[in-house]
C-alpha cells in the first residue's frame, strides 16, 4: 500500500500539509499489515493513524469506541470532510441501523464505529467475517486494563478479534498508559509482536498547578476570576458537590452546567451539546463527563477533589488545550482527600493484588502533589518519559515552594497519635496537640497526656498540612476499618527515634501569581483585525447551526486565525491553509472568502478601484 496515497488524503481531505510526530510511521505500519500499539498524548492526532489506513487499504475500517459521544463526534467530523463514515449504536432507529448494515455488507463505507458490546455480539462478528476489513482500531485501549482508571468489562472480550480476523492489522490506541498498563493491553488484546509507538507525554501548553485545599469554593472562584468567557471543565467527586458548585458559579455570573450520572439522559445530552456548541461554557462534572469530547478550545480543567491516579489526572487534564494554545490544569487537595481516597481503596471489594496496585497508584499521585521540584518533570517520569530541564510553566517552576525540617513537629504528631491509642481521627489528634479543651478531650482524659498542648504554637491549618505530608510520606495511615483512626506504620519508628529526618513543604497562602494563570493565546488577534475575526466566528456559528455540528467541526480557531493573518482571496489560497481540505472548501469556501474579501476591501480601500 502506498504511503503517497495517505499523503494525498492528508492534504486533500483533512487539509494538513504534513504528518506530525510519528503519525507517518504508524500509518505505514498499518498499510504494511502490521499490528501496533499507539500511545500518543491527547491532541496529538491519534485518529488519523487509523483513519488514513482505513481509507487507503481495501475494505471497511472498523473502530471500537467505548462511548456514544466519542463515536458521534468523530463520525460527524468525518462526514464534514466527505469521508464515508457511520456508527452503530442504540441511538439509531431500526431502519437506520438496517441501512448502515446494508452499507457495511456492500463495503461502501470507509469507517464503521462500534461499541465493544455491539461488536462482540455473534451476529455482528459473522456479518464482519463476510466482508473485507481494512484495519481494526481499538480506541481508548487503556479501558482493557483492570488496574486502570477507566476499566470497561466489555474490552476484555476484544481478544476474539485476533482469532476471528487474523489477517487484518489491529491497532490499539490510547493517550494514557504507564508501562504496566501497556503490557496489559498487549497481553489482553493478543497483540503479540505488535510495533510499539510511544510518543512523548508532554503537553507543554498546559500549565499544571496544585494548591493545598483551604476553602475549595473560594479557591476555585479566585482561579476562575479572569476566565469568565473561557470554556472549561471542573471535576468534583460527588453529584451533590457538582450541583452545588454549578449553582455557585451561575450565581457568580458564569455559564455553568452540571453533569453527572444522576441527571436524565436528555439533560446530560443537552448540557454536553451546549458545551460543544457554545462559547464560554463551564461544565461541572463527575468523571462521567469528558471521554471522547473533542472540543479543542477547552482552556482549563480544574479539580476540586483528588482524582484516583496520575493516569486519571493526566487523562482528565488532557481535555484542555487540544488546539495547542495555553491552557491550565489546576487542582486543590487536602488532608481529607488523602483519607477519603485511601479509605475507598481499603473498603473496595477488589482482591488483594488489585488493592495493592491501587494503593501504589494513589501513593504516586499523592507524592506528585507534594513534589518540590518541577511538576511536569515528575509527571513525565511517572510515564517513563523525561524532560531535560525544568519546564518553567508549572506552579513550582513559577513559584518555588519553601521547605523546612519538620522532624520535630512530625515526632510530636506521631507521639500524640500513639499516646491517644491510635483510635482517633485527625481532628481530635490536632485538638490534643493544640491543647484544646473539648468534651471529647476531657472524656478521654487526653488533657492529662504529655502531648497535650505541645503544638499550641501552630494553627489547625499548619497541623493539617504537616499531617497530610507525614501521611503521604508513609509514616501514618487512616484505618478504614476503624472509621479513619490514625495509626502508625513501620516507617514511623526510625522517625520517632530520631534515626531519620523529614523535610516538609511550606503551604503558602494562595497568591494571585498562581491563580491568574490565564494567558493570552499564542496568536492573539490584533485590534485592527478584531472585526474580521468576529465576522468569521459569526459565520462559522451560523454554518454549524445549519449543519448541526459543533463550530470546531467546521474549522478550528487556528484555521480562522490563519484566515485573518494571511487573508486568502481565492479558493486555491484558502486550500493552502491548515485544516482546509477539498470537501470543506467546496462546502464553505465561498462563504468564508466572501467575508474575507469584504473585510479585505474595508481594510484596503484602494483595492476597490
Amino acid at each position: 500500500m502506498s504511503i503517497d496515497r495517505a499523503h494525498d488524503l492528508l492534504r486533500n481531505v483533512f487539509g494538513y500539509s504534513s504528518f506530525r510526530g510519528r503519525q507517518e510511521e504508524i500509518v505505514a505500519a498499518a498499510l504494511a499489515g502490521r499490528d501496533a500499539l499507539v500511545l500518543m498524548p491527547t491532541g496529538g492526532g491519534k485518529s488519523l493513524c487509523y483513519q488514513l489506513p482505513a481509507m487507503v487499504r481495501p475494505g471497511v475500517g472498523l473502530v471500537v469506541s467505548p462511548l456514544i459521544a466519542l463515536m458521534q463526534d468523530q463520525v460527524s467530523a468525518l462526514k464534514q470532510l466527505g469521508v464515508r463514515a457511520e456508527f452503530l449504536n442504540s441511538t439509531l432507529s431500526w431502519p437506520e441501523q438496517c441501512a448502515i448494515l446494508d452499507a457495511v455488507a456492500a463495503e461502501s463505507l470507509d469507517l464503521l464505529y462500534l461499541a465493544p458490546e455491539r461488536l462482540l455480539q455473534e451476529d455482528t462478528l459473522q456479518r464482519l467475517e463476510r466482508i473485507q476489513l481494512a484495519v481494526i482500531a481499538i480506541d481508548e485501549s487503556h479501558c482493557v486494563s483492570q488496574w486502570g482508571h477507566d476499566f470497561r468489562q466489555d474490552y476484555l472480550g476484544l481478544n476474539v478479534l485476533a482469532e476471528r480476523f487474523p489477517d487484518v492489522p489491529r491497532m490499539a490506541l490510547t493517550a494514557t498508559a504507564d508501562e504496566l498498563t501497556r503490557r496489559e493491553i498487549l497481553t489482553r488484546l493478543e497483540l503479540n509482536g505488535a510495533d510499539q509507538f510511544v510518543s512523548g507525554f508532554d503537553r507543554p501548553n498546559i500549565r499544571y498547578a496544585v494548591q493545598a485545599k483551604t476553602d475549595a469554593n473560594a479557591q476555585l472562584l479566585a482561579f476562575l476570576k479572569e476566565r469568565k468567557d473561557q470554556a472549561g471543565i471542573v471535576y468534583a467527586m460527588t453529584r451533590k458537590k457538582v450541583e452545588t458548585l454549578a449553582e455557585l458559579l451561575v450565581q457568580r455570573g458564569f455559564t455553568a452546567l452540571p453533569y453527572h450520572a444522576g441527571l436524565s439522559t436528555d439533560t446530560r445530552n443537552t448540557h454536553q451539546a451546549r458545551f460543544q456548541f457554545e462559547d464560554g461554557v463551564i461544565v461541572v462534572a463527575t468523571i462521567a463527563f469528558g471521554m471522547g469530547i473533542d472540543k479543542p478550545d477547552v482552556r482549563f480543567v480544574a479539580h476540586v477533589d483528588l482524582p484516583k491516579s496520575i493516569e486519571a489526572y493526566y487523562q482528565e487534564t488532557g481535555r484542555a488545550g487540544r488546539d495547542g494554545e495555553p491552557a491550565d490544569g489546576w487542582m486543590v487537595y487536602g488532608l481529607q482527600d488523602v483519607v477519603r481516597m485511601r479509605q475507598m481503596v481499603d473498603r473496595s471489594e477488589a482482591g488483594d493484588e488489585h488493592k495493592r496496585i491501587e494503593r501504589m497508584k494513589l501513593d504516586a499521585l499523592l507524592g506528585w502533589c507534594e513534589v518540590t521540584a518541577c511538576r511536569r518533570r515528575a509527571l513525565l517520569e511517572y510515564f517513563g518519559d523525561s524532560l531535560e530541564e525544568d519546564c518553567g510553566n508549572c506552579d513550582i517552576c513559577l513559584t518555588p515552594p519553601k521547605t523546612w525540617d519538620g522532624t520535630e513537629e512530625a515526632q510530636k504528631l506521631l507521639s500524640c497519635v500513639y499516646r491517644t491509642g491510635q483510635r482517633f481521627g485527625a481532628g481530635h489528634v490536632i485538638d490534643v496537640l493544640r491543647g484544646k479543651e473539648t468534651d471529647k478531650v476531657h472524656r478521654n482524659r487526653h488533657d492529662q497526656l504529655s502531648t497535650f498542648g505541645i503544638g499550641e504554637d501552630r494553627s489547625v491549618a499548619q497541623w493539617r498540612s504537616i499531617l497530610r505530608q507525614v501521611m503521604v510520606q508513609g509514616h501514618l495511615y487512616a484505618d478504614a476499618e476503624r472509621y479513619g483512626a490514625l495509626r502508625l506504620t513501620p516507617r514511623s519508628r526510625p522517625l520517632l527515634r530520631g534515626e531519620e529526618r523529614i523535610r516538609l513543604r511550606e503551604d503558602p497562602p494562595p497568591k494571585r501569581a498562581v491563580t491568574k494563570a490565564a494567558r493570552a493565546p499564542a496568536h492573539e488577534i490584533p485590534a485592527e483585525d478584531e472585526s474580521l475575526w468576529e465576522a468569521l466566528r459569526e459565520l462559522r456559528m451560523k454554518l454549524c447551526r445549519e449543519a448541526d455540528v459543533p463550530p470546531y467541526v467546521i474549522f478550528h480557531d487556528s484555521t480562522l486565525r490563519e484566515m485573518v493573518r494571511l487573508r486568502p482571496s481565492s479558493p486555491q489560497e484558502l486550500l493552502e491553509l491548515q485544516g482546509v481540505g477539498e470537501k470543506k472548501l467546496e462546502r464553505y469556501g465561498e462563504a468564508f472568502l466572501q467575508v474575507l474579501v469584504e473585510y479585505g476591501a474595508r481594510a484596503h480601500p484602494s483595492r476597490e478601484a
